[in-house]
C-alpha cells in the first residue's frame, strides 16, 4: 500500500477548513493510498464533528465522494442534505477547530500526542491539533500574527 498524506486541515473549501482533508481521506483510502494510523478514525473525531457541522453522515458523504466530484460540489451537496450554516457559522467553525487542543478539554490529547510524537521540545510553537497535524505530516502551520 502506497501512503500519502492527506491535506493541510487548514486548506478550505468554501471558506471552511477541515472539510477538504477529509475528502482526501475518503479519496485516499479508496485507491490505498492512505496510511493505516488514519483508517482507524475515519469517519470519527474531526470527520464525525465536521460531518454533524453540515448535518450529513459521514457514510453518506463517503458514498457521495467515491462517486465523484469537486470538493465544492460535494460542499454543495451537503448544504442540499444537511444544512448551509451561515458565513458567520462557518467563520465560528474555523475559530473553534484551529484552536482545537489550546486551552481545552483537547490539551491533554495534544499533550499525549506531541510527547508519543517526540515533538516536545516544540510544544511552545505546536499550540493546537491542528498545529500537531501539520507538523507530524512534515508541513509547517501557518503563523496567525
Amino acid at each position: 500500500m502506497a501512503t500519502r498524506f492527506p491535506r493541510s486541515v487548514y486548506d478550505q473549501t468554501s471558506g471552511m477548513v477541515y472539510f477538504a482533508r477529509m475528502l482526501d481521506k475518503i479519496r485516499l483510502q479508496a485507491t490505498n493510498d492512505l496510511g493505516k494510523d488514519y483508517i482507524e478514525n475515519l469517519g470519527g473525531g474531526f470527520d464525525a464533528r465536521c460531518c454533524d457541522f453540515l448535518g450529513v453522515k459521514y457514510d453518506d458523504l463517503k458514498k457521495q465522494a467515491l462517486v465523484g466530484g469537486t470538493d465544492d460540489v460535494l460542499f454543495q451537496w451537503c448544504f442540499e442534505h444537511g444544512r448551509k450554516p451561515s458565513a458567520d457559522e462557518i467563520a465560528d467553525w474555523n475559530d473553534f477547530m484551529i484552536k482545537r487542543g489550546w486551552r481545552d478539554a483537547v490539551a491533554p490529547r495534544l499533550a499525549m500526542r506531541l510527547k508519543e510524537a517526540k515533538l516536545e521540545p516544540r510544544a511552545h510553537e505546536i499550540l493546537t491539533m491542528f498545529d500537531f497535524i501539520e507538523v507530524d505530516e512534515g508541513r509547517e502551520p501557518p503563523k496567525f500574527n
